[in-house]
């Protein structure tokens, strides 16, 4: 039994130098999830330049806006989180990109000191196999946008009947804001305060430049 649950443990480590390569599909746990409850999910796979940039853009400075600078995790973001729970404070989200596509591909959903101990040294590992393009080609192929709607090519044509290479800049900060809890924030039926999110993620990507060197330097 012990020996069984190290080889678990282990495991995602071994499977993220199998995914370095970029004609590697990976599938998600939330996928497998559906697989067995849905009887199987809408998913197709698209390289990252086969992706509007806007889309990236957007989703990077919704989620991640040092994504290009950190090592996988923001350290500086995760020691504001913990100063404010231990001083009994709201705390904010604090996962990378890094973190949210370890999360997705090898571990679960909802909150727990355990999952996220085990999401850290995940998301160094990520970062330092895989290239941060490779990383975001991951995340953006294995997100979930909706019930049984994975990845964004699949996300774009569910919510705006048009290829994730199409996608307009109020379309793909819609999709970017969504991201936290997509079947509370429905992409294609926003209310006032996600179009209002949306805006100001739109205005964010069209002055990233400066953030988004790792991916279009």
């Amino acid at each position: 039994m012990v020996l069984a649950a190290v080889a678990l443990v282990l495991l995602p480590y071994a499977l993220i130098l199998l995914y370095a390569p970029s004609f590697v599909h990976p599938v998600s746990t939330l996928m497998l999830r559906d697989v067995v409850l849905l009887g199987g999910y809408d998913r197709r796979w698209v390289p990252l330049d086969d992706i509007a940039p806007t889309l990236v853009q957007s989703v990077m400075m919704s989620e991640d806006g040092q994504y290009c600078s950190h090592g996988g995790v923001d350290w500086v973001q995760l020691r504001g989180v913990v100063n404010d729970a231990l001083d009994g404070e709201s705390t904010r989200g604090a996962s990378t990109i890094a973190m949210q596509t370890s999360k997705n591909l090898f571990l679960w959903n909802g909150r727990s000191f355990l999952r996220k101990g085990m999401e850290l040294p995940l998301a160094l590992a990520a970062d330092l196999v895989w290239s941060k393009r490779r990383t975001m080609e991951i995340y953006l192929n294995v997100a979930e946008w909706g019930p049984g709607i994975f990845g964004i090519e699949a996300a774009a044509q569910h919510h705006f009947g048009v290829s994730a290479a199409r996608l307009s800049r109020q379309q793909a900060a819609l999709l970017a804001v969504s991201l936290p809890n997509p079947f509370t924030r429905v992409a294609s039926k926003p209310g006032r305060g996600m179009k209002r999110l949306a805006g100001l993620i739109e205005r964010r990507a069209r002055a990233s430049g400066e953030f988004i060197t790792c991916i279009y330097g």
